[in-house]
């Protein structure tokens, strides 16, 4: 099973962090100091597996890894799932790739609801859902396609009111009776 998902830049700074286990905030934040240390210290022509640290289980975790350009990916798994998860770390970074065209640091900052999404058609509960990465790149399109239907996140206000200003109210209530207590409305502008 997959411990946790890190992504962090060179100089340490997370940028995607998912654990598929509970750790207090403390304990995330010491891991994953000490999983940086681990992987930044190795050199590039290096094995990408190494032992867990010892706060995220030691032996019987590995951690594998990829260094790309300025962003470290990690992914912390029990020694059961050791060979299975090379395959899936791969997908994921080249799914990242193909979505952005040349994923960089900033499209994680700027674009994180996406990788989340894509993160979860690869990853769920900590187990590898889909590896076919058309797969997954056809369904990032077709939220996508969605997204854009409905005017995206930006336009919900607009939307909202146009709502309220087409809604067919015979007249603006004046007062308003709930039992004992008595509202009188202001008098309100038009739309």
């Amino acid at each position: 099973m997959i411990k946790a998902i890190l992504i962090f830049n060179n100089h340490g700074k997370p940028r995607l962090i998912r654990f598929y286990q509970y750790f207090a905030e403390d304990m995330q934040q010491q891991i994953i100091r000490e999983t940086f240390h681990l992987v930044s210290k190795r050199d590039d022509n290096v094995c990408n597996f190494l032992e867990g640290g010892s706060l995220i289980g030691g032996s019987d975790y590995k951690l594998i890894y990829r260094h790309y350009a300025t962003l470290y990916f990690v992914f912390c798994v029990d020694s059961n799932y050791l060979f299975d998860c090379p395959n899936s770390s791969q997908v994921f970074v080249e799914t990242l790739d193909k979505c952005f065209e040349n994923v960089c640091e900033l499209d994680l900052i700027f674009h994180m609801d996406k990788v989340h999404y894509i993160l979860q058609e690869v990853v769920m509960g900590g187990m590898v859902l889909e590896t076919n990465m058309n797969e997954i790149v056809g369904q990032v399109e077709l939220q996508n396609r969605m997204e854009k239907s409905e005017g995206g996140l930006s336009a919900a206000p607009a939307r909202a009111v146009s709502a309220v200003k087409n809604m067919n109210l015979p007249e603006i209530p004046r007062n308003i009776n709930i039992g004992d207590i008595n509202i009188k409305v202001p008098s309100l502008s038009p739309f």
